[in-house]
């Protein structure tokens, strides 16, 4: 077991409000996020509210705390240095590399980084200096999110056989759609045996937007929600959560392998009747969405013998509570 204190990340977070959740002790916890039992003991203990531990308030006590904290490394005579450095058009991979070869205080590409977008919101002008001035660094961490490389990441293949079948109620398809110029985004839902649409308009197309669209769209009908299946999208990162929250399981398709959510795309397709690329979703209300949502599930389709979603979703729904039967 790693020994010393280990900063966490925000999917750990996450995998510990579930697993506390579902009451697993803080020792339980260390040893499947594979961490030190104290890290977890003074997680819980330091960024907890007044309604226990939860992952986005702990996320964001644990930034504020870090970010309060000035860096003692970073005296007048470094940043002066620094900043002489980078009107000079240096990187700030290569002030450091610099700093640390000519034997001055070392302070991390990161660091500068830092120091640069703090700059930039109080007004100042630093950040005009870098090579690609308008966009902010992106540190890649290790186990960072990425296509086929999301954290807890439950491969397609994995998927139960039944899935493939589209004999039982249950299994959804996800993805979103995006409006013009990256101007908000519609989440989309599929049940692939009733091809019942659920759609969810977010702001952006974030992890923490889209999952909690798709929790606030299935969970009233989580009883008819077994799999979850999606691209490997980042939007998706906190699918561990959803999956808790659903109490279903979450499946990804292989990059780039589009046509393993066939029903998705094609639903997709028939969203953007609607609602066509070169629209922004910046003036589309609830309304809009729940209007379209409503014409693509009462429409009959060739597919289900030219009844309707709807039809179809009520019916087997219906005889799935009548029997007992999830």
């Amino acid at each position: 077991m790693p020994k010393g204190y280990h900063h966490l990340t925000y999917d750990q977070r996450c995998q510990i409000y579930i697993l506390k959740a579902r009451g697993d002790t803080s020792s339980s916890i260390a040893n499947i996020l594979k961490v030190h039992h104290s890290t977890i003991s003074r997680e819980l203990k330091r960024n907890k509210g007044q309604r226990g531990y939860r992952h986005q308030q702990a996320q964001e006590k644990a930034f504020l705390r870090k970010n309060s904290q000035p860096n003692k490394k970073m005296t007048p005579q470094i940043v002066t240095r620094i900043e002489e450095k980078i009107k000079l058009q240096w990187s700030p991979i290569q002030i450091s590399g610099w700093l640390k070869r000519h034997g001055k205080e070392h302070v991390s590409h990161e660091t500068i980084y830092n120091h640069i977008w703090k700059d930039k919101r109080q007004g100042g002008q630093l950040y005009r200096e870098l090579r690609h001035r308008g966009k902010k660094y992106n540190k890649q961490r290790k186990g960072a999110s990425g296509r086929g490389n999301m954290p807890g990441r439950i491969d397609i293949k994995q998927r139960p056989c039944i899935v493939e079948k589209k004999t039982r109620l249950g299994d959804w398809e996800l993805d979103t759609v995006i409006g013009a110029g990256h101007k908000g985004v519609i989440v989309s839902m599929v049940e692939r045996t009733s091809k019942l649409t659920k759609l969810a308009k977010v702001s952006h197309k974030t992890a923490e937007e889209v999952s909690q669209a798709l929790i606030e769209q299935l969970k009233p009908i989580k009883d008819f929600v077994h799999t979850l299946t999606a691209d490997n999208g980042k939007e998706f990162a906190y699918h561990q959560m959803v999956s808790f929250e659903l109490e279903a399981d979450f499946y990804f398709a292989t990059p780039y392998h589009s046509w393993e959510r066939g029903l998705n795309e094609h639903t997709n397709g028939l969203v953007r009747q609607y609602f066509p690329k070169t629209q922004s979703f910046l003036d589309t209300t609830s309304k809009d969405i729940e209007r379209v949502e409503t014409l693509l599930n009462n429409r009959p389709r060739k597919a289900l013998n030219f009844e309707t979603p709807l039809e179809v979703f009520t019916r087997l729904s219906t005889n799935m509570l009548c029997s007992g039967a999830q």
